[in-house]
């Protein structure tokens, strides 16, 4: 992000309200190379590609902020090939984590990787900093550290279906996992900000908990994802949960997190009123079957209607409910980006 960029984030989170909402979309590895004309692979396996390709996306839409920026990040293979997850790779496809815990009874086995050795966190930290002086020298730095969170790693260690099932079966066992992920996902945090200290953000991703009940959110999730965006003192912490959002979203607020990006399936009224007016929201647009999908004219409809029907425009930054799905054009995106300019 620009440093202008940044400030105008963290202007929309303190409540402050432009003529005209901000636009932001999270992108990574679902968009970026195939819309950048590389293969997935040649995205993954080159830094110069990896760069070249988040720079042309700021290069093209310089009025859109891109969260987190410049994401140096491997799928979701990520943090899980810390904890030995075996990751299968195609040309053109996302990778995907193995799990490693074949039966409950195997969950203290697992130990607690060390980010700064461990899987492919490494290349993650040396990729940015390999392309540190170019990406400050196009005027960006580096503002958040990220991670997957503790639902989605134990879920690709176990299976998703494993680990709901076990939420329930054996919820002892799976308690103890989170909490070892957690305090895993904390050293990961923090190493990332000691090693760029213009970090001043916290980005997790954690679709799982939009499968849980409210008695389990409540028991599996808060306090994990407290100790997470409490474990420093950062501007923004920001969460990311597209799945079904309205178990977590009373809780947002007291957790720490301050942006939330969620489903489209949501409106954006009802999120406010569940969030309260203390999280700053960014959506919604349908992404697939409109930002991705559809016309220029269809994504300037549906950017017109999610406006239209908002009556308080504090805390909000126009996006779709989600990342940037793969196969969204230049062309809706600058659909998007023009009708959100022109609305009074």
């Amino acid at each position: 992000m620009t440093n202008e960029q940044w400030e105008a984030l963290l202007n929309v989170i303190k409540g402050e309200v432009d003529k005209t909402p901000p636009v932001g979309f999270i992108i990574d590895s679902p968009w970026l190379p195939g819309w950048a004309g590389m293969t997935v692979m040649d995205y993954f396996t080159s830094e110069q590609m990896w760069l070249d390709a988040n720079l042309k996306a700021v290069r093209t839409f310089p009025q859109a902020m891109f969260l987190p920026g410049f994401w140096s990040e491997f799928g979701m293979c990520t943090e899980p090939s810390a904890f030995g997850s075996k990751c299968s790779w195609q040309t053109n496809e996302l990778p995907f984590a193995h799990p490693v815990i074949t039966g409950l009874e195997k969950v203290d086995s697992i130990s607690r990787p060390d980010p700064s050795k461990d899987g492919l966190l490494p290349f993650v930290l040396n990729r940015l900093k390999h392309s540190q002086s170019q990406i400050e020298q196009e005027g960006h730095s580096i503002k958040f550290a990220v991670s997957r969170g503790p639902l989605n790693i134990a879920s690709f260690l176990m299976g998703t279906t494993e680990f709901l099932m076990g939420v329930r079966a054996n919820p002892d066992e799976v308690g103890r996992l989170l909490d070892m992920i957690t305090d895993f996902i904390i050293d990961w945090l923090c190493l990332q900000m000691d090693t760029f200290p213009t970090i001043d953000g916290i980005f997790v991703l954690d679709d799982i908990v939009g499968f849980l009940g409210q008695t389990d959110f409540v028991k599996f999730a808060k306090a994990s994802l407290k100790k997470i965006f409490t474990c420093r003192n950062v501007k923004v912490c920001f969460f990311h949960n597209d799945a079904p959002g309205l178990v977590c979203s009373p809780h947002l607020a007291e957790i720490g997190i301050n942006l939330f990006n969620f489903s489209s399936d949501h409106g954006l009224a009802q999120m406010k009123k569940l969030a309260g007016d203390s999280v700053t929201l960014l959506g919604n647009i349908p992404p697939r079957d409109v930002l991705a999908a559809g016309t220029p004219a269809d994504v300037k409809k549906a950017v017109e209607t999610m406006l239209e029907g908002q009556q308080d425009r504090s805390r909000f930054i126009a996006s779709c409910g989600g990342g940037m799905p793969p196969n969204v054009s230049t062309e809706n995106i600058d659909a998007f980006i023009e009708t959100v300019n022109k609305q009074p």
